[in-house]
């Protein structure tokens, strides 16, 4: 019986991240083991992407120290990554905004198709569609078809905010060979990184649909072609899901498309029951098959740590700081007395 086809995922989770917590670290890890643990989905990265300077709110420290804060509090993780596209924009982006840019993007670096939840479009890797030229090309020799090693290589040095975090488990999906053992392939062609710059051109595509040649796949005789299926969910606490239901708070037709298009996993926070904020919104009721809810314990340790609780803490000079931030983020906070004095 055949394997059934998992979506692959990449969680994005936008928000103030002022400063950014374990909270928020483990809202990723606990939305990739529930992901994990259904057997429909393989979490390939995570994105956090820190609001504009211009969103307004009270005691939002720069960005570029919120930037920081997040780097440093992922630099021991291998899935997630800090995306700064959203605060070096001109003003503040929609929930909506960002979530596009991220699709385009990984649709342009990556040739998958990244599907919308109502209607799926599963990329093909084989040969471009209608018969168009290819939109990838060697720039010596034409006639050869660039690889999925070769692609990627390419497109994770050309594209400084996409990160060998999310490229390389895909990377290493594409070309993993029968006997399972892709990774050391994988890293053979990162090394090779400086030959593929040399001969491949990156364009931005201008068709629909675009492919990847699976090269591990060709035995001799015919080449096996495999279907990836990519979707950039919005990752979020219970919290901004019930911000949902308050009325004039979002714009109807960014929760439509946020939720209808793209889709949400949400994380219970503060005992909140996902549930019942699912009941309280026509709108939610009518996506309910897209919003998927952490089943996880409820009474997690860092379902009650917020940012405002830490500051609160670096204020008052409260120990239990440690409980709710990294220490390479205290460390940063102090050196650079941030949220020491009471600013909301």
């Amino acid at each position: 019986m055949a394997e059934p086809t998992k979506t692959h995922v990449i969680l994005l989770a936008c928000g103030s991240f002022n400063p950014i917590t374990k909270g928020h670290i483990q809202m990723f890890e606990r939305a990739r083991d529930y992901l994990h643990k259904t057997g429909r989905y393989i979490v390939i990265g995570g994105i956090i992407s820190p609001v504009h300077d211009s969103y307004g709110k009270q005691g939002l420290v720069s960005s570029r120290h919120r930037l920081t804060m997040c780097q440093l509090a992922v630099q021991s993780s291998d899935w997630i990554r800090v995306d700064p596209w959203e605060c070096y924009q001109d003003t503040w982006q929609t929930t909506c905004s960002v979530l596009e840019h991220h699709r385009d993007l990984m649709k342009r670096v990556t040739g998958c198709i990244l599907s919308n939840v109502n209607s799926p479009a599963t990329p093909v890797i084989g040969q471009p569609q209608n018969g168009r030229r290819s939109i990838y090309q060697n720039s010596t020799i034409t006639n050869e078809k660039p690889t999925a090693g070769s692609l990627c290589c390419n497109a994770l040095f050309q594209n400084q905010n996409i990160s060998k975090k999310i490229l390389m488990p895909l990377l290493v999906h594409l070309h993993r060979p029968r006997n399972g053992s892709g990774a050391g392939l994988s890293v053979r062609i990162l090394g090779k990184v400086s030959e593929s710059l040399g001969k491949i051109c990156c364009v931005r595509p201008h068709v629909e649909r675009f492919t990847f040649v699976d090269e591990n796949a060709n035995l001799g005789t015919a080449m096996r072609y495999e279907e990836i299926e990519l979707r950039i969910l919005l990752l979020c606490g219970s919290d901004l899901l019930e911000s949902f239901c308050i009325p004039g708070l979002w714009n109807e037709e960014d929760m439509e498309m946020i939720v209808g298009d793209f889709g949400i996993v949400v994380v219970p926070r503060d005992n909140v029951d996902s549930d019942r904020i699912l009941n309280q919104s026509s709108l939610l009721r009518k996506y309910k098959d897209n919003i998927l809810a952490v089943k996880d314990d409820t009474n997690h340790p860092m379902s009650v740590v917020s940012s405002t609780k830490s500051r609160l803490a670096l204020q008052h000079g409260d120990g239990h700081v440690v409980e709710y931030l990294n220490q390479p983020v205290i460390d940063y906070i102090l050196q650079n007395q941030l949220y020491i004095k009471t600013s909301g």
